[in-house]
């Protein structure tokens, strides 16, 4: 039987296609046959029709128009998956809803303009929840069919857990990455708000939304960043750097988290303590309800905007839980989304303060309140990643160990504002005490070439 899961490692073959041990078509007929073998039950790329004719005919240009390995780009032949509210040249985007594709068109995103100028070959559209909010697709989780991949970016994250891909990109408004990571046991990045133009993506909530990617480990995800970012700055390679000093959330944010999700953290906080890191456990966001009511009338406020025109044309299209959502913004009065955006303003000012007084340079939480639920009908809560997304701070997702029914568990880690390069630097030493503790990235067979 074939297994639903698969490591492709993003950095390996990479380096396998540009050195030319390994080459476009052959990456590229191995994605259609990963595909061909587990996306029926995973349901984790859009159908295409002809879609193993156009990637072929892709990684044959693209192999005959870089003949040279030394001058071939970072990611020259790999096959990437890009989430359907992302526009791509050449395949429709249909966001997971029922409109018509040819009213949700437009011009291909720079995100996507910047990986084709790497090299990548795009391997389709992956699912998403309906318009990147609430209304989960048909993706399943590849490591247990009846459980929820997570949502919204629930095909790019499955699509990498399952091997089809060995990288994918995603967009986080609130919990999209970050939540979908966790569920299946994969590396997921969200940068900070604004390092990476998203322009030619359909918003969900414009001050929110943030472009990001997933693979199967940080040092893919930084290879993908060193590509994606804006002013990306590599990290000086000094593996003497001290680690970072990490800070625990204490309060009523982190209680949130499931009892199981909370033990599992703990059990994490004392592995890197037992590793050298320096771990405070530092109160903040005593306010929380607050917060979360600031946030979401930002958010339905900005999604009611969003779907403005569509929604009066295409309203009886929309999904039960989507409708909700613009109502519940079109309810909401302009004067009051300002005050929000201030009161958003206050607290990402006040969690720098607290942060930079304890010395906190990474956050560390649950980067879920608990494994992927067994329900199809839901992409599970979104809590954990709330304030920090609501902050536009860049965060992380890395694989921590398994949940009681076997499931995977995540641990997040959170930066600071724009300091993207020093969170992924720090996250390949959390990354690999994790690891070396046994409660790293769970079992996966390799897929590489």
């Amino acid at each position: 039987m074939t297994t639903l899961l698969g490591r492709r490692c993003l950095v390996q073959e990479a380096a396998a296609l540009r050195d030319g041990t390994d080459d476009p078509v052959a990456a590229a007929a191995r994605t259609c046959d990963r595909i061909d073998a587990v996306d029926p039950q995973v349901r984790a790329f859009l159908p295409e029709e002809g879609r193993r004719t156009r990637l072929l005919a892709a990684a044959h240009r693209q192999a005959a128009g870089a003949p040279d390995p030394i001058a071939r780009p970072a990611l020259h032949g790999v096959p990437v998956g890009i989430k359907d509210i992302v526009h791509v040249d050449g395949l429709p985007t249909r966001a997971g809803s029922a409109l018509p594709p040819e009213v949700l068109g437009g011009a291909q995103a720079t995100v996507v303009n910047r990986l084709c100028a790497a090299g990548a070959l795009i391997a389709g559209k992956t699912v998403t929840a309906e318009f990147a909010v609430t209304a989960p697709g048909p993706t399943r989780n590849p490591h247990h069919l009846a459980h929820t991949p997570g949502g919204s970016s629930s095909g790019s994250a499955a699509a990498v857990a399952a091997g089809m891909v060995p990288l994918a990109i995603g967009t986080q408004t609130v919990g999209s990455m970050i939540r979908p990571a966790a569920y299946c046991g994969v590396v997921g990045f969200k940068p900070s708000y604004g390092r990476i133009p998203v322009d030619g993506v359909i918003p969900n909530a414009v001050g929110l939304d943030t472009l990001g990617c997933y693979a199967t480990d940080v040092a893919g995800v930084a290879l993908a960043a060193a590509v994606l970012l804006d002013g990306w700055a590599e990290p000086p390679a000094d593996d003497g750097a001290p680690r970072p000093v990490l800070g625990i959330p204490a309060g009523p944010y982190l209680e949130r988290a499931g009892d199981e999700a909370l033990a599992a953290f703990d059990e994490q906080a004392e592995l890197l303590r037992a590793a050298g890191y320096t771990v405070h456990e530092v109160p903040v966001m005593d306010d929380f309800e607050q917060i979360v009511d600031q946030l979401f009338t930002m958010n339905r406020y900005e999604v009611a905007r969003a779907h403005a025109d569509w929604f009066a044309r295409y309203g009886d299209r929309y999904r039960p839980e989507t409708t909700a959502a613009i109502r519940q913004g079109q309810a909401i009065a302009a004067a009051d989304h300002a005050a929000a955006r201030t009161r958003r303003t206050a607290f990402r000012e006040r969690l720098a303060a607290d942060g930079a007084a304890a010395g906190v340079e990474v956050w560390i939480a649950p980067s879920a309140t608990g494994p992927a639920p067994a329900d199809l009908t839901t992409t599970g809560s979104s809590i954990m990643c709330l304030p920090w997304s609501n902050a536009g701070l860049p965060a992380l997702s890395l694989p921590a160990g398994r949940a009681a029914n076997g499931l995977p568990l995540g641990l997040q880690l959170v930066g600071g504002s724009g300091a993207d390069e020093a969170l992924l630097k720090g996250a390949a030493g959390i990354e690999r005490a994790l690891r070396g503790a046994g409660t790293g990235a769970p079992a996966a067979p390799a897929l590489n070439g």
